[in-house]
């Protein structure tokens, strides 16, 4: 059951697009979120949308200059996020080339991931697997060129999960002269230098936290990486970790995945107790991650230099979703700052 005051068939759309160092085209992309006429239109028909002072928002834009990368975090009722993301990654497409793109992060595409995720209790997986792949359908009808890999409740019947999925499309290796007529496809045209490969899909909602330690050891960085991970024995549940060089030092970046809760372990992880569908799933936190980080580091006497959040947590993107569309903010992202530093 819905809480009172939520707002039904809420999803967000962390979406990863290959510019961060020219401001002025991702924020093209992220007002393309706000102002599409269909969007409105379906919002206007959908339950509680007469009740909402704005259709959609962007409540975040992280950009990274080193990574040549940005993450925006986008928030609708699931009908009208399916139109807002369409039309940022047809922007996307449109003012970004990945034949010259140069950055410090693996990627295989212009638009890079597409993940949608559920917010409101009444949204399920399924719904979101459903517009991810009509998402992919119809980006590579409309946009000549473009070509998809599936994941998640998106790859039907495999539900295949995006690690699983980027290693085989080889996005690990993602980088400026990368050989896309060897990268295989599930959706589109044969993957090109102009558009690269888009991963499109659905899972429970991932947050991203980055661990910035104080060398320039990327080796050292990589075994710290390893030690954390969820497949390591005896690292965090529902981490995967990488590391890479950047701005002079060593970062390790944390895919934060909400899993079942019977897989927490007790001290470790936070619960969501928010009334959505992740009463049923717990994460770990950002001071348990840094706290793991400063451990392994200090084994080598290197110090931790600060943490980075990126985007929110299921339950504070669900909250301020709700504020923001209530109160007009479609435009969320311009009240507040890209990161919060720990």
């Amino acid at each position: 059951m819905m809480s009172r005051g939520t707002i039904s068939k809420l999803a967000a759309c962390l979406l990863n697009i290959s510019e961060a160092r020219n401001a002025q085209v991702v924020e093209t992309i992220a007002k393309a979120t706000v102002s599409v006429k269909e969007s409105q239109d379906l919002a206007s028909k959908t339950h509680q949308g007469s009740e909402l002072a704005c259709r959609s928002t962007v409540l975040n834009i992280f950009r990274d200059y080193d990574y040549n990368r940005s993450v925006l975090t986008i928030v609708a009722q699931l009908p009208v996020l399916q139109h807002c993301v369409y039309n940022a990654c047809v922007h996307a497409y449109h003012n970004i080339d990945l034949s010259e793109q140069h950055g410090g992060h693996p990627r295989l595409g212009a638009v890079d991931l597409i993940p949608i995720y559920p917010l409101s209790s009444d949204v399920s997986l399924e719904e979101c697997g459903n517009v991810a792949n009509e998402i992919a359908k119809t980006l590579a009808k409309d946009v000549r060129g473009s070509s998809f890999f599936l994941f998640g409740t998106a790859d039907h019947p495999k539900h295949r999960g995006l690690v699983q999925r980027r290693k085989e499309v080889g996005w690990f290796a993602g980088k400026h002269g990368v050989q896309y007529d060897k990268l295989q496809q599930d959706l589109g045209a044969n993957p090109s230098t102009r558009y690269g490969l888009t991963g499109v899909g659905a899972s429970p909602y991932v947050t991203n936290c980055n661990v910035t330690i104080a060398t320039q050891d990327v080796q050292f960085g990589h075994q710290i990486a390893q030690c954390i991970r969820a497949s390591t024995p005896g690292g965090l549940p529902g981490i995967q970790a990488m590391a890479f060089a950047h701005e002079g030092n060593v970062e390790i970046a944390c895919n934060v995945e909400s899993f079942l809760k019977e897989k927490s372990n007790t001290g470790e992880c936070l619960e969501n107790k928010s009334g959505t569908i992740y009463d049923h799933y717990s994460y770990t936190s950002a001071e348990v991650i840094e706290n793991k980080v400063r451990t392994l580091a200090s084994e080598r006497g290197v110090d931790i230099l600060g943490t980075a959040l990126i985007g929110f947590t299921p339950d504070q993107a669900l909250n301020l979703a709700i504020k923001a569309l209530r109160s007009e903010q479609s435009e969320y992202w311009k009240t507040r700052t890209d990161v919060r530093m720990m």
